[in-house]
């Protein structure tokens, strides 16, 4: 999708406003430039201009409360936490900024699970070695008696709040389930423990009476990719994965090379480009997003693309618009999530024609 990428639309009449916020948040991204982004003076002011709206949404959403109107608060809370994204996508570690960001995040969450109520649960199962293990689930909001359910896994050393801040605006209107997990925790460090306790977790979702265990996905960020490729090689009952399909380590190995010898990703470091490709493929369909979501290269995710459609696999790869500049680089976030959603709902929900692969 290019320029006519639209936001998902709100459903039964709630979430206009969030509608609106994440469509103007996306044409501002859309609107940036690497020369604006190297002015440290300019990214402050969208830092601080992003940060008011988020205030003022929070403090619209502590006001909606005390007047007793829960779906405005609910709704509120997720504008500031979408607001809050877009100011700390644009600050870079040395922002004094970055610090009362993360309390204003912090603050969302608790704002929005309060008055979510039960919607959002706390839930806990028995992980490897007897460790207990946590996560949050949140329910579909327009469901029968059973929805799918997407696994949500973060990135290692990332708080799961901060995952968790940007997909809730997400999914508003959403007809699926979300369960945030971390299996980054000391507990279930090693790759083994790591997939014996996302098996737990799947064990736990199929017990829920609200769950379709025939429409479970996974989706992971980061390092947390990487175990969602492992789940979705191992486990059958997994119907649709976002991951790294299995290249994260080639991949990673070449940026090392890269880093090493002064080879750019586009140069050829002697290697076969099949040795990039997983011996296994993933049986369930899969979305490769190219980039920090799951570190891998477009390079690497057309050539793992190329091997799934030689075997008539279902394999999509998504390239998000990054904005460069010296201190890192900037990506739509919201185009991304959008296509995520709209991804898992071809393959979990009604069918839909997805692009083989989509440049937001």
């Amino acid at each position: 999708m290019q320029a006519d990428h639209r936001s998902r639309p709100s459903c039964n009449g709630a979430g206009r406003n969030l509608a609106r916020l994440r469509s103007r948040a996306s044409g501002f991204f859309e609107s940036l430039s690497v020369a604006e982004l190297v002015r440290e003076t300019r990214r402050h002011v969208w830092i601080s201009d992003w940060s008011r709206i988020a205030d003022e949404h929070l403090a619209f959403a502590a006001t909606a409360r005390k007047d007793g109107s829960a779906q405005d608060a609910r709704e509120a809370w997720l504008c500031g936490l979408a607001a809050l994204e877009v100011a700390r996508s644009l600050a870079c570690p040395g922002d004094l900024d970055g610090t009362d960001l993360a309390e204003k995040v912090g603050q969302g969450l608790r704002g929005f699970a309060d008055d979510a109520g039960p919607a959002i649960e706390r839930v806990e199962i028995d992980g490897p070695d007897e460790a207990v293990l946590a996560g949050f689930f949140l329910p579909a909001r327009h469901h029968g008696s059973s929805a799918p359910v997407v696994i949500c896994v973060g990135d290692e050393g990332m708080a799961l709040g901060s995952m968790m801040s940007r997909l809730l605006p997400g999914s508003l209107c959403g007809t699926m389930s979300l369960l945030f997990i971390d299996v980054g925790q000391p507990s279930v460090r090693r790759p083994s423990r790591q997939e014996q306790a996302l098996h737990g977790w799947l064990d736990y979702l199929e017990a829920r009476s609200d769950v379709d265990p025939q429409r479970i996905a996974i989706y992971g960020e980061g390092a947390g990719a990487a175990h969602a490729s492992r789940l979705a090689f191992s486990d059958r009952r997994i119907a649709a994965a976002i991951c790294d399909g299995g290249v994260a380590m080639p991949a990673m190995r070449r940026a090392w090379l890269s880093r090493t010898i002064g080879m750019g990703p586009s140069v050829d470091d002697g290697t076969a480009a099949a040795s990039l490709v997983p011996s296994r493929r993933i049986a369930c369909p899969l979305l490769v997003v190219v980039g920090s979501r799951s570190m891998v290269w477009e390079q690497d995710a057309l050539e793992l693309q190329a091997g799934y459609r030689q075997a008539g696999a279902d394999c999509s790869v998504a390239v998000p618009n990054r904005i460069p500049h010296p201190l890192g680089e900037v990506e739509n976030f919201v185009a991304v999530d959008d296509f995520i959603f709209e991804w898992l709902d071809g393959k979990l929900g009604a069918e839909r024609k997805v692009d083989a692969v989509t440049y937001l």
